[in-house]
């Protein structure tokens, strides 16, 4: 009886744990802090998850096919330089400063499946050299500056362009919605969420995705081109990783080095989050934006109680092995039984 107890207590633990979590940890900091429930701050924390959400999407895909994608993070890195380069240095318009970092999101994404599906490189092993080959490339094409308006080349001389305002609309912009006002990266993340959980849950293609990471062998016997599926995830993952460098120049309105390093963690810890809502047991869009929330939610509750910064990864490393404790230990229970 006491073990069948434990059990349930855990199985509700597992399918409930992230929402209840969420709303103590809201609770807790609406009640600590006075503007915590204002509705700018709000906006605030779903502005502040945008770029986390895209590059956690990433993540998902990749987990999806039982693989991991440790390169989003230097690609975000990599794409938020080639983005405020292209208007700062070159001038470029709108539409090819748009492009031409997805392009690349879509090329470190081919590469990776180039060594994990053609050369079997285990998944981990293969994004890792990734991870280092963009992030020199990156600071490599930089010379290790970070970009910025007319800002004083090696040379001497002043780069020629500035930030478009246009471009900074993209991550700084907000719609007016009554007395309320909604900021655009959210919509756009908003979209992101709705358009992924749509592909992944009620497509052919988001089905097979799911049978291939499921059981390889079995998915290829059923006719599945599994290492098309796989090359078309770890695509999926770079550009995702790409909107989100688009997304951070546009915010800070420079391009930053090394932007994406610390964005990997958040993004991890949001997608194994996402495992255990509503009793998923696997990565899941919805899951992972859930767990963006909740990381959004402690980081910005702990800022304005003034914790020091350097404090906030104990938290979100807490929450993230709790998170996978409960996942994996339940998980191994439903395979024994």
């Amino acid at each position: 009886m006491e073990t069948s107890y434990r059990d349930k207590l855990l199985q509700f633990a597992f399918r409930y744990g992230a929402i209840i979590v969420i709303l103590g940890v809201f609770a807790f900091f609406a009640i600590k802090l006075e503007y915590f429930f204002s509705g700018s701050n709000i906006a605030d924390i779903l502005r502040s998850i945008s770029i986390v959400t895209f590059i956690a999407i990433g993540v998902t895909f990749s987990l999806i096919v039982d693989g991991f994608d440790l390169s989003v993070g230097s690609t975000v890195s990599l794409t938020t330089v080639v983005t405020a380069s292209l208007m700062v240095w070159y001038e470029m318009p709108l539409f090819i400063v748009i492009i031409v970092p997805l392009l690349i999101g879509a090329c470190v994404g081919l590469i990776n499946s180039f060594f994990i599906v053609r050369f079997k490189i285990p998944d981990l092993l293969a994004t890792l050299a990734v991870m280092y080959i963009v992030a020199g490339i990156h600071k490599t094409y930089t010379k290790g500056y970070s970009i910025y308006n007319n800002m004083q080349m090696t040379d001497g001389t002043k780069a020629p362009g500035v930030m478009s305002n246009a471009f900074l609309t993209i991550g700084q912009g907000e719609f007016y919605v009554g007395n309320f006002t909604v900021p655009i990266p959210v919509i756009l993340m908003l979209l992101a969420v709705a358009a992924a959980h749509i592909f992944l849950a009620y497509t052919r293609f988001g089905r097979q995705m799911y049978m291939t990471g499921g059981n390889e062998e079995a998915a290829r016997l059923s006719g599945i081109k599994v290492k098309r599926v796989r090359t078309w995830a770890y695509v999926l993952s770079g550009i995702c990783a790409a909107v989100g460098g688009i997304l951070f120049a546009s915010r800070v309105g420079t391009g930053q080095i090394d932007a994406g390093a610390p964005l990997l963690m958040e993004a991890v810890a949001a997608v194994f989050v996402g495992f255990s809502v509503f009793g998923a047991g696997k990565p899941n869009v919805l899951g992972t934006f859930i767990g963006s929330v909740l990381i959004g939610v402690l980081v910005n509750g702990l800022t304005m109680m003034n914790l020091q910064y350097y404090t906030h990864d104990i938290i979100k490393g807490t929450v993230l092995i709790l998170a996978l404790a409960v996942t994996f230990y339940v998980v191994k229970k439903r395979r024994a039984a």
